[in-house]
């Protein structure tokens, strides 16, 4: 497959410029709308506190996780509110909070409706206008996540490790030199990594080989996320009129959606013919799967079966693509790691290919790596359908938000010992750290309990937590380690300029700028 020209993919720069000039020009709707509303006198002290307060909502969307952080070193465990332009956030960090935040019914705090106020599904999803009651139209996603897709991993992984390792290759040998040495812009070549992996993965080889579908893969991100935050930032009024204009402009839904249905089409059909006693062809793949876990009394049709793949293929490359380029980039921040992780590596990768378990050092790495850069500040997101009260009082109205600090308690010193130093074995069980390797990677201290990147606590909740968890966890999991481990086995890396921020910030995300450079240096070459 030819490298996709670099003109395909939108600068997040460009992106961060764009936001800030949506944001000023929709703010002075808002503070214009909100004088509207006032109903005490309209005096200089009225009118600044309003602008005050409407100034401090908006510095959100470029602040988020520093609000979120301040919020929760004042808050001392109790619940705490945060304003954004368009929603109010309660946060909770408590283990009773958390724990009633979880077994609140979808009836009243709603991840579904949650999920859909973020991507804006109707305009960024062909059209996908699902329900805010989780299951309405069955789960069965989460049964061809959690179980098909997982217990699958041991025939994809062989053929994803090779598809990587020689793509990589690929990619890197288009990459610049400059003074000397490859250049590679590390988050662009992640990204489309973990779009071939998943065309992979979810639909097969045949379709991963489609040139048209895989540059609408890789549009669909970038298109996804600003178009969701601009209808979002929009006066409600202006919202089915200027989000209709944007998804008739953005055609990659629209490819992606067109490829899939005929594929879709088909399947049910042999689903039909299966069932009155013909013989079909058998399918591993996504596609399948979701087909077959919906709903027996009401089937799924060949639409449904495409939207919900739509909206699985967004988080899935979205989140894996961050994490896995700050992972990357930590290990050229803290190369002291590398030696052990190779060791196991290239002990032990044949074994994780088979299995899809294991490689213990490099899963503690990537969680390390994932505590300290998370992708998210906020997790455990419910949207209230009703109102809603905590126990301590704490009241939500329709349209608020419950959710929880994931990045705050994850770098907070009462759940893990010198909470902001990075040390990428404090997840592994001591029995897999001889002397030598604490020694060369300066480990002195480990978390009381050994736990693993999959893992759902109330310390860690990057899948969310309790009922609700991220089914798709093992295989992202699997994923990550796949590319961590194809790196550390055939480069050595180096960032290009250590000091230079590396990420921005938008709302409660934290993603990675397209210009940062990482050199990696293949391992022959310097033999």
């Amino acid at each position: 497959m030819d490298v996709l020209p670099e003109s395909l993919y939108i600068s997040y720069k460009g992106l961060e410029v764009s936001a800030i000039t949506v944001v000023g020009f929709i703010s002075l709707l808002i503070i214009a709308s909100g004088f509207r509303k006032v109903n005490l006198p309209f005096t200089f002290l009225n009118v600044s506190g309003l602008v005050a307060k409407r100034l401090r909502a908006w510095m959100y969307l470029l602040r988020g996780p520093g609000i979120i952080q301040d919020g929760f070193d004042k808050a001392n465990g109790e619940a705490y509110e945060v304003l954004a332009p368009d929603s109010r956030y309660v946060f909770v960090s408590s283990n009773k909070h958390i724990k009633e935040l979880d077994s609140a019914p979808d009836t009243v705090l709603s991840l579904q409706a949650a999920s859909k106020q973020m991507l804006q599904p109707v305009y960024t999803m062909h059209g996908f206008n699902w329900f805010d009651r989780r299951g309405t139209e069955g789960v069965g996603f989460v049964r061809a996540l959690r179980t098909l897709l997982t217990n699958n991993l041991p025939q994809i992984l062989p053929d994803l490790s090779t598809i990587i390792r020689s793509r990589f290759e690929e990619l890197h040998s288009t990459h610049p030199v400059v003074n000397g040495v490859k250049q590679t812009p590390v988050y662009s070549s992640i990204v489309k990594l973990v779009v071939l992996s998943n065309a992979v993965s979810f639909f097969g080889k045949e379709l991963a080989k489609n040139e048209g579908f895989m540059i609408s893969a890789l549009e669909y991100i970038e298109e996804t996320l600003i178009c969701a935050e601009i209808v979002r930032l929009l006066p409600k009024p202006l919202v089915p009129i200027v989000g209709g204009v944007i998804a008739r402009r953005l055609t990659s839904h629209a490819t992606i959606y067109d490829t899939l249905v005929p594929i879709a089409e088909q399947r049910c059909l042999e689903r039909d013919l299966a069932n009155i006693g013909q013989t079909v062809p058998k399918h591993a793949d996504c596609i399948q799967w979701i087909m077959e876990t919906a709903p027996r009394q009401k089937p799924w049709t060949p639409k449904r079966i495409v939207h919900e793949l739509m909206a699985i293929w967004f988080g899935s490359v979205h989140a894996l693509s961050t994490t896995i380029t700050f992972a990357i980039e930590d290990l050229c921040l803290h190369p002291e790691y590398v030696a052990p992780l190779r060791k196991e590596a290239e002990s032990n990768y044949a074994e994780f290919e088979r299995t899809a378990e294991g490689l213990p050092l490099l899963d503690s790495f990537i969680k390390e790596s994932a505590r300290l850069t998370p992708v998210e500040s906020m997790s455990t997101r419910r949207f209230a359908t009703q109102p809603f009260a905590f126990s301590d009082g704490t009241k939500l109205a329709v349209g608020d938000w419950a959710c929880t600090p994931v990045r705050a308690i994850m770098q907070s010193a009462e759940n893990y010992p010198s909470p902001l130093e990075f040390n990428g074995f404090r997840f592994v069980n001591p029995e897999y750290l001889d002397a030598a390797t604490r020694s060369h990677t300066g480990t002195t201290f480990l978390q009381p309990s050994p736990s693993r990147l999959v893992d759902v606590s109330n310390a860690w909740h990057v899948w969310g937590t309790g009922r609700m968890a991220c089914p798709g966890r093992y295989y992202a999991t699997a994923v990550m380690k796949v590319m961590l481990a194809q790196i550390v086995l055939n480069y050595d890396c180096e960032l290009v300029d250590k000091d230079a921020s590396r990420w921005f910030t938008w709302r409660s995300t934290m993603l990675p700028k397209k210009g940062t450079m990482v050199v990696f240096t293949p391992r022959q070459a310097m033999a």
